[in-house]
């Protein structure tokens, strides 16, 4: 036995060095990346997709931070400010927008704790920055579901709600379907078209 010792350590050695193991603590630039649920392309069978926000029912939808006040606006003088800032609070619960399914919950660099919510309608929403997380990866959600608490966590000075609103992972100006200053969706029809690659996305 004591001559198979140097040999297993030189084993376990060398997976080390192949890969083969691997830390569970990912650095801050990945974490949760490799636990992010896969959104169905919604432009997998057509190149155009539209969601009719005219015909939602009051019930079918939510307005994520309820009281909440435009900080700053999606783009402003941030060319990769790619959501709409809200804030009341700290620990003032955020709330799902739609119903759909949660593709990640946790950690990631610039967001913080931030979840991740896929929607039937091929829309996906993100909300980040949260104190705490109150949903796991693979939660179904309703529209007014509490998701988190209001926070600063990633990059961001104050608290408040970074919230994404994205169509085959092209992000939106969320003003485009929701009145930041009322509170209110809008009653739109959005039309995401690709083409080339390139998605352009519309509401009429």
């Amino acid at each position: 036995m004591k001559k198979r010792f140097p040999i297993i350590l030189l084993a376990v050695a060398s997976l080390l060095l192949a890969g083969c193991f691997s830390s569970k603590k990912a650095t801050k630039g990945q974490r949760g990346q490799a636990t992010i649920l896969a959104t169905e392309d919604p432009f997998k069978s057509t190149d155009e997709v539209t969601i009719n926000f005219k015909k939602m029912k009051e019930k079918e939808w939510n307005y994520p931070l309820e009281d909440a006040k435009l900080i700053s606006p999606f783009g402003g003088k941030r060319p990769n400010h790619k959501g709409s800032d809200l804030k009341t609070k700290a620990k003032d619960k955020v709330r799902a927008a739609f119903k759909g399914v949660v593709t990640f919950s946790g950690e990631m660099s610039g967001y913080g704790n931030v979840v991740f919510i896929s929607h039937e309608t091929g829309l996906e929403t993100r909300y980040a920055h949260n104190l705490k997380n109150l949903v796991k990866k693979g939660d179904k959600v309703k529209p007014g579901d509490v998701i988190a608490l209001e926070g600063k966590t990633g990059n961001a000075t104050t608290e408040h709600v970074h919230f994404e609103t994205r169509i085959g992972g092209q992000a939106f100006d969320s003003e485009l379907i929701f009145n930041h200053k009322k509170h209110e969706l809008r009653e739109v029809k959005l039309t995401a078209t690709k083409k080339n690659g390139t998605i352009d996305i519309k509401v009429k």
